[in-house]
């Protein structure tokens, strides 16, 4: 797929509005990927990105730890935009902090506006995309039957009811985020993708086989699922390679951690975190 350095002014204004999809990949505290629904970013100018933060969450201080982020961007048309982008600074006042909080979103809001914007130099764009419908359709259908004979019995369940069925949907979009050979994160569309088990999430390759037959088994791996109602869900773990499951190709990858990435509250839920007093106020 064809990349450059820089967005026209028809991609500027096509990416403006909040009313999108916009994930950013960022890589954490141990250089495992980490995938967040910031629907805020947008492009300032040919060269430069932004988003306006509105909530707190580990992306922000991921990004200030190791400033190479990956993004994806799907507006209501159904267009695409992938790339990579360099975090530089962050400002509490002038124009761009004014300009976000002067969208309706924003601006309308009884309870929060943005409080702080967040700056990078795009790197690298792809071409405008869209979701190739075909492949997306025959990769569901190849995973769907055959993801029962990829089906695991383990004894602990880190997606729970709630992620199995969120991962479930035929309505849930999914996306997969790993760190590239340049050490950029990377995303991928895995529409396809549906959890096996409470521990496992298999996909067909079929959609996006070219990116998708890079992920080599053994790296790190962040499965991103989300509704159009806004339900969502982080999940990591070890990707394990490519294997026919009653005769038909699945990647499988094993769950080792859960994320809510649903505002007022994000937090881990697996590994559980016990429960410790407060002891400073």
């Amino acid at each position: 797929m064809k990349t450059r350095k820089a967005f026209t002014d028809d991609e500027i204004a096509a990416l403006k509005p909040n009313e999108k999809i916009a994930l950013v990949a960022t890589i954490n505290y141990e250089g495992l990927p980490h995938v967040t629904l910031l629907t805020s970013l947008l492009a300032l100018d040919d060269t430069h990105m932004a988003l306006g933060e509105f909530s707190k969450g580990l992306s922000k201080e991921y990004f200030k730890k190791n400033n190479s982020i990956g993004f994806l961007i799907l507006t209501m048309a159904m267009d695409m935009w992938r790339g990579k982008a360099l975090y530089t600074h962050s400002a509490q006042e002038g124009a761009e902090y004014e300009m976000f909080n002067e969208f309706p979103m924003f601006r309308y809001n009884t309870y929060f506006g943005i409080n702080t914007v967040h700056f990078f130099d795009l790197m690298q764009a792809n071409e405008k995309e869209r979701l190739p419908l075909g492949a997306i359709a025959r990769a569901t259908i190849a995973t769907l039957i055959s993801k029962w004979a990829a089906k695991q019995k383990k004894l602990e369940k880190p997606l729970g009811e709630y992620g199995l069925q969120l991962f479930n949907r035929l309505d849930a979009l999914k996306f997969a985020a790993w760190i590239d050979n340049d050490g950029f994160p990377t995303i991928v569309p895995v529409i396809q993708a549906k959890a096996s088990d409470p521990g496992t999430i298999v996909f067909s390759p079929k959609a996006y086989c070219q990116e998708l037959s890079n992920l080599q088994q053994g790296t790190p791996i962040a499965l991103y699922a989300l509704t159009l109602k806004m339900e969502n869900i982080l999940t990591r773990g070890i990707f394990k390679g490519y294997k026919r499951y009653a005769g038909i190709q699945l990647g499988a990858c094993d769950i080792n951690y859960v994320y809510n990435s649903m505002p007022p509250v994000h937090g881990q839920i697996y590994p559980k975190i016990p429960l410790a007093p407060v002891k400073e106020f």
